[in-house]
């Protein structure tokens, strides 16, 4: 294909610019270099190592950052902002059923970024039998570029169904081959991971992949693909494992103040300032570019466990009265200042305006106020948490069984009794139909703004009823075609240069 074709053929240049892209290599504790001749390079553990550095680069992009709550606006719980700074990204458009080959954004971005990061991988993984190092530190190095090569994949098989499998280096030609189909990608996915776990240390993560993430993403990969037993024994896996376990602060989670050592943080893209930070305040709390719905708030229960809806504790007048903690943690009202950790009242100065009257607050950091252009985030965004394996274990362990046991509302319970949120567990002898709906509510408001309702709705099919029953607040109503929207159209570009590919249907 042509990302491909770009990204593949000479393969310093490929780490040249890996390493140049703002690497997360200070906080793996190497420095980039300025290139990287292929002649001379390979030789030493710190060639493999920086080598290993320029592939964890590569989730510096906006496929694998804050960006993804852009993903949100997709899943019907947020909006674009209409105009002004950092707006018009095309998400407003996408959500509105305007997705095309030609659309540009997100339809091409994750198809160009994964297919770096895989690119970025078949490199390392080419070239490291070279490297004059032990066989155990081989393994390592390569069981963390197949858990990441695993995670480019996944993304591309949520957003485009069947992709090209690469799984080498290749030449131009050679990346002129058709795509192999969903299951034959997810087998390499699934292959890729088994290898991970194998060969990577069962610790606490600490910026490198670890056997706990990979467990947790083949137990999603086998979730999204309905394997429900699979997954409940992979998720499970972890649980029993205990590395992990959820962090006490809900709020400083999403947070730098709080994600050193975290417990629940299993993998994330990795910032620190000044070299390796990112614009997430300047794009979210000024430029105020996401929007929460209406409709996502008022998911969120009240303290008694029952929906607005029929709680006798509902305020209209007082939206964060009697609510679940996690909504007034997630998202505040426009125009509403924030109280920063010296106890100041601080404004956020938005310029945008934002239509449904919501701003996020789940990952914005108040100490950054007043934030302009010279404000620098440094807030890692968590790819895998501990809640999500949780949330995985009860969906797929509901979905596997008769009726849901113990083990499914310990997990959703669990998580529900997080210290500082200490909502009430969900009431007992549910139905397995029940139970479903109670754990896909768990995981909007858990993972609430975290770029996964997307996904969630597409892998549910729910998309085509749910999606068209939203209205934005400027009137348009929402379109989802079941014919065709469940994946992406692949760019037109790939189509362009590679005759083999056959665009997926209806576009």
């Amino acid at each position: 294909s042509n990302i491909m074709n770009r990204y593949i053929i000479n393969s310093f240049l490929i780490f040249s610019m890996a390493l140049s892209l703002g690497s997360c290599s200070k906080l793996l504790d190497k420095d980039p270099l300025d290139q990287i001749s292929s002649e001379t390079f390979w030789k030493t553990q710190e060639d493999a190592n920086r080598a290993l550095t320029g592939v964890y680069a590569r989730l510096n992009c906006s496929s694998f950052n804050y960006s993804q709550m852009m993903l949100d606006i997709m899943g019907g719980d947020a909006n674009e902002a209409v105009s002004g700074q950092g707006g018009g990204q095309g998400y407003r458009l996408l959500a509105q059923g305007s997705i095309l080959p030609t659309s540009g954004s997100i339809v091409s971005g994750i198809y160009s970024d994964c297919y770096k990061g895989i690119s970025s991988c078949n490199f390392f993984l080419d070239n490291i039998d070279r490297t004059p190092i032990s066989t155990d530190v081989k393994n390592q190095f390569t069981g963390e570029v197949r858990f990441l090569r695993a995670l480019f994949y996944f993304k591309l098989t949520n957003f485009y169904g069947g992709v090209p499998l690469y799984t080498k280096m290749i030449t131009v030609d050679e990346a002129k081959v058709p795509q192999s189909s969903k299951e034959e990608v997810t087998a390499q996915i699934i292959s890729d991971l088994d290898f991970a776990i194998n060969n990577l240390p069962n610790t606490p993560y600490a910026g490198h992949a670890v056997k706990g993430a990979a467990l947790a993403l083949k137990a999603k990969v086998q979730l999204f693909n309905k394997q429900y037993a699979e997954a409940a024994e992979t998720a499970n896996q972890v649980i029993q494992d205990g590395k992990f376990h959820l962090y006490d602060n809900y709020r400083n989670l999403f947070l730098a103040v709080g994600q050193t050592d975290n417990p629940e943080i299993m993998f994330s893209t990795k910032f620190l300032n000044p070299d390796y930070s990112s614009t997430q305040d300047i794009e979210l709390s000024w430029h105020a570019i996401l929007n929460p719905l209406q409709q996502f708030v008022d998911a969120f229960e009240c303290t008694d466990g029952l929906p607005i809806s029929s709680s006798p504790l509902y305020d209209p007048a007082n939206w964060k009265k009697n609510r679940d903690p996690r909504l007034a943690l997630s998202v505040r009202p426009y125009g509403e200042p924030g109280i920063n950790s010296a106890g100041q009242v601080v404004h956020f100065q938005e310029n945008n305006i934002s239509e449904s009257g919501w701003e996020p607050l789940k990952g914005i950091n108040v100490d950054a106020l007043p934030v302009d252009y010279s404000t620098k985030s440094e807030q890692d965004w968590i790819l895998i948490r501990y809640a999500e394996v949780l949330l995985i274990y009860a969906e797929a362990r509901n979905e596997a069984i008769a009726k849901p046991d113990n083990s499914v509302y310990s997990a959703i319970n669990t998580i529900r009794a997080r210290p500082g949120i200490n909502m009430p567990p969900l009431p007992a002898d549910l139905s397995k139909d029940q139970m479903r709906e109670r754990i896909r509510q768990e995981r909007r408001i858990e993972l609430g703004l975290e770029g996964k309702w997307y996904d969630d709705v597409k892998r549910w099919k729910t998309a085509e009823t749910y999606i068209p029953s939203l209205v934005d607040p400027g009137g348009t109503r929402r379109k989802f075609d079941a014919s065709k929207n469940y994946v992406f159209p692949f760019p037109q570009s790939e189509v362009d240069v590679n005759p083999a590919l056959v665009q997926n249907p209806n576009y």
